[in-house]
């Protein structure tokens, strides 16, 4: 069983992806934002450093579906290769961040590794507004995304909505985040568990 999650900046995957692993005994695969030498400088000046935090976004997923996702008979990821191409690398070339030659080598690079990686079983998107993903990335406090555009966020969230309407690679299962409240809330967080457990463990 490989679960896939997806959403936007502060929708809640790293909670969900930890609170699935435990709950189902998946082994948890998050994100290496933290990793990236580029991300705070992106944030600062996104046309300067969009390329080099892409392509390293890219390169670190890549290495983790194929030693960690690939052969694992139980994983859930925070975040996939595809969210990382269609979603953020495109939203940057469509601000203008990502020059048309950077853009066409970037997704050219996506084009030739993703065929050798794993699909998803299930991808699970968290739906979240501009105020529920404003409110959670204040709470969680990493300085460099307080000032990130409401455009950024919301030219993300309208790639997020084309990319799940036109997923064909697994169902798909949508938490309304901007409802659903898995962190805060026992009665939430029991309703979805039980609810994805029909999914998991049929």
């Amino acid at each position: 069983m490989y679960l896939a999650i997806a959403g936007n900046i502060g929708s809640g995957k790293s909670s969900l992806t930890a609170l699935l692993s435990e709950a189902f005994g998946l082994k948890p695969v998050y994100e290496a934002a933290s990793e990236n030498p580029y991300l705070e400088d992106f944030y600062r000046d996104m046309g300067a450093y969009a390329f080099h935090s892409q392509v390293f976004f890219l390169a670190r997923r890549v290495r983790q579906h194929l030693l960690e996702v690939n052969g694992a008979r139980a994983v859930v990821q925070d975040r996939t290769v595809y969210e990382d191409a269609l979603v953020f690398a495109q939203n940057l070339y469509r601000e203008g961040h990502l020059k048309e030659r950077d853009w066409r080598t970037y997704l050219d690079l996506f084009q030739s590794v993703s065929p050798a990686l794993r699909k998803p079983d299930l991808l699970i998107y968290l739906r979240a507004s501009l105020p529920t993903l404003r409110e959670r990335i204040k709470k969680r406090g990493r300085p460099f995304e307080q000032n990130l555009p409401d455009r950024y966020l919301l030219g993300l969230n309208a790639l997020y909505e084309q990319l799940i309407a036109s997923w064909d690679l697994s169902p798909v299962y949508v938490v309304e985040a901007d409802r659903i409240d898995f962190v805060e809330k026992a009665e939430d967080r029991d309703s979805l568990l039980a609810a994805l457990r029909l999914w998991i463990q049929p």
